[in-house]
């Protein structure tokens, strides 16, 4: 009686559109479909998995919140670009000091960022430095412009992990990215000229495939980031101050 209510448990723990959505997913897999293919249509996946549309629509919905798939009108389905990768993983937007989180956030990068320049410095191809140096001098050119240049540095320490090709590393990237942001909102994008320099220091170093040079001017870039940090709570600690002794 009890193994029987176990299973029927079971049976119930993951509706139909869920089942049908780990199907797709492993089909994915042992196709080795990636970034930008084109998913079979909606009638050969009712074919492939015996389902109806109205489930593989619902799974399909379901993949495409979980960042695994996007629908692109009139074309068709495709694999999205880092597939199963969202904005904010790790739910950071719901800290309520965001300060606090930022040193955190900085404190973690110090750890795994001059590690990950020293290896993208040894194993960057061509291409790799190629579409990073791209990235490096569009950061540079929205500074000068005057315009929001976080997407771009964002998209350049992407690029830096790339170089790695290491599986994992793509995987940080919601940390750093997150950290890039949220640095560039709390300082008011005050260390302009020391963000091009950074980026170019690094950019040359692992150009060069010199490992600890990269490793050395990361973490150099990163440590200016903290200075300010450090800076922008002191001022934060002032003014809380003044305005409890003016009470």
């Amino acid at each position: 009686m009890e193994r029987a209510q176990f299973e029927s448990i079971q049976q119930t723990e993951q509706t139909l559109p869920e089942k049908v959505a780990e199907q797709i997913s492993q089909l994915i897999i042992e196709n080795q479909l990636t970034s930008g293919d084109k998913l079979p249509n909606e009638f050969e996946l009712c074919t492939q998995l015996n389902v109806g549309r109205g489930s593989v629509r619902e799974a399909v919905k379901l993949l495409v919140a979980r960042n695994v798939l996007e629908i692109r009108r009139g074309k068709g389905t495709y694999i999205a670009d880092n597939p199963g990768q969202i904005d904010d993983p790790l739910g950071f937007a719901y800290y309520p000091d965001q300060l606090k989180l930022a040193m955190d956030l900085l404190e973690v990068r110090m750890v795994i960022e001059p590690s990950m320049a020293s290896v993208a410095a040894q194993r960057a191809t061509d291409e790799d430095i190629a579409r990073m140096h791209k990235n490096c001098l569009l950061v540079e050119e929205d500074i000068l412009a005057g315009r929001n240049h976080l997407p771009r540095d964002k998209e350049y320490h992407t690029s830096i992990a790339q170089c790695t090709h290491n599986l994992v590393a793509p995987k940080l990237i919601p940390i750093i990215t997150y950290s890039v942001e949220l640095f560039g909102t709390l300082n008011g994008n005050r260390l302009l000229s020391e963000t091009i320099i950074g980026h170019r220091a690094i950019d040359d170093a692992i150009t060069a495939h010199d490992g600890e040079a990269a490793a050395n001017a990361m973490r150099q870039h990163l440590e200016q980031n903290r200075t300010e940090l450090e800076a922008i709570r002191a001022e934060q600690e002032r003014k809380k101050k003044s305005e409890n002794e003016t009470l």
